[in-house]
């Protein structure tokens, strides 16, 4: 058991688990950056149906979705530098936060190459092709035609996965990386206030993970703000303008028989 519930703790230590945010963040964004590289590589063969490369970005897609986090990071601190040790590679001496980087990172890219696969595969392909019709090289085409598209359409979901991973860091810890979740096991074993520890930790993860929900919305609102403008302003102007025109186009027509009695 613990010591009795003291809420004062809850504000002393919030400022001590701030100083490990730095560490927090660093892994989340060294793992958004190897991620999204991964991910990339890894959507290329899937979109354009490479077969060899194919089948073995399938294969690192169904083990990194697959498998817990947490056996990942045992995996690749553990077991990648013995494996190494076999070509000649020496990894024992590497840093703990390579390892977590570089297994989060890839775990984050086996999401990540879903999310770019979908979002390019989702934008129209006759507005490709009319872009070729009209002259564009491929380059012109996907940099100005598909690529604003598939970026509106890929922010919700990066959004997820942001925040996924931002939670996911707190098993860093066990590994001995002193990031805020492991900074919190160490102030309630020194004070017995596991209870008021991990309330101020979740107060800082909900805060972080509101703020990155509110700036990866207005992102998104500002790629999607042409396909908003038309919904709400743009198809109104079109169906009046469509209705005016057929209202015209009937005032102009000659009277037509129709052969059931009537005339139009």
């Amino acid at each position: 058991m613990g010591a009795p519930f003291d809420i004062g703790y809850i504000f002393s230590f919030l400022p001590k688990l701030l100083e490990t945010l730095g560490v927090t963040l660093l892994i989340v964004a060294g793992s958004l950056l190897t991620g999204l590289v991964a991910g990339f590589l890894v959507a290329l063969p899937r979109m354009y149906k490479i077969p060899v490369l194919r089948t073995l970005s399938g294969i690192y897609l169904s083990f990194f979705r697959g498998t817990p986090i947490l056996i990942q990071l045992f995996l690749f601190y553990y077991g990648l530098p013995e494996m190494l040790k076999l070509v000649g590679l020496d990894l024992t001496r590497a840093p703990v936060m390579f390892f977590v980087i570089l297994t989060y990172g890839l775990h984050t890219g086996a999401y990540a190459a879903e999310m770019i696969r979908a979002s390019v595969e989702a934008v129209d392909r006759g507005q490709v092709e009319a872009a070729y019709a009209a002259g564009m090289t491929p380059y012109q085409a996907f940099s100005r035609i598909v690529l604003p598209q598939a970026l509106g359409i890929a922010v919700p979901v990066f959004s997820n996965l942001v925040i996924a991973l931002l939670k996911d860091t707190s098993l860093a810890f066990t590994l001995g990386v002193m990031e805020m979740t492991g900074k919190a096991q160490t102030l309630g074993t020194l004070t017995q206030h596991f209870i008021e520890t991990y309330i101020a930790l979740a107060l800082i993860y909900l805060a972080i993970s509101f703020t990155l929900e509110r700036l990866l919305l207005a992102a998104e609102h500002r790629l999607t703000r042409h396909e908003i403008r038309e919904r709400s302003g743009g198809a109104t102007w079109f169906n009046l303008k469509r209705r005016s025109t057929y209202r015209s186009l009937l005032h102009n027509l000659p009277d037509v028989d129709t052969g059931k009695g009537g005339r139009i």
